[in-house]
């Protein structure tokens, strides 16, 4: 098992260091815009497909776990969508039909803040959210400044969705002082 052992070690430090170099690539701005645009929406909303949606689900249920009114489109008790809400749309190609047509209905119908959360910035999203905060990672178009992957498909981008929300999460903590053992709180206690 020696040669496993190598072999898992190796494919490790590949992922840590395609993580780290993704994480130190996204515009500070941005990410500060989105904790904003988060802070400062009455409800926010996420919608996504497939292990997009599922990293989406887990900043979603984050949030919640500070006190922050967090929902993800579909869900059996998701609530209506107003103005003063928040539609986080996750789409590493920004084509994806379901999160491309949510953020087009939310636009039309109650005009809330969009942001999109993504890696090709020439989408069709470019012209429906309010900004993006981009991931330049590999999509399916293989543009010329995305950072490339030794993991299959988008596995990178899902990743990064997932750790650019809990870091956001910590940075939301210490930016609202809040008190770590309160926010056990806002945690499911019927498990």
């Amino acid at each position: 098992m020696t040669d496993f052992k190598e072999k898992y070690e190796a494919a490790s430090s590949q992922v840590i260091e395609e993580l780290d170099k993704t994480l130190k690539s996204i515009r500070s701005e941005e990410l500060e815009k989105l904790v904003e645009a988060i802070l400062q929406a009455d409800q926010v909303f996420f919608v996504g497909v497939g292990r997009v949606m599922l990293a989406l689900q887990c900043v979603c249920k984050r949030l919640a776990h500070l006190g922050i009114k967090a929902h993800y489109v579909g869900e059996i008790t998701e609530p209506a969508i107003k103005k003063e809400d928040l539609l986080i749309v996750g789409s590493g190609s920004g084509g994806s039909l379901f999160p491309l047509g949510i953020a087009k209905k939310a636009r039309a119908t109650v005009d809330c803040k969009i942001v999109h959360i993504g890696s090709n910035p020439n989408s069709e999203m470019k012209d429906i959210a309010d900004f993006m905060v981009r991931i330049p990672v590999r999509t399916k178009y293989y543009l010329d400044d995305e950072i490339d992957s030794c993991q299959p498909m988008t596995s990178l981008f899902e990743q990064s969705v997932l750790l650019v929300g809990d870091i956001l999460a910590k940075m939301i903590i210490e930016q609202k002082q809040l008190d770590m053992k309160s926010l056990w709180q806002y945690h499911a206690n019927l498990e």
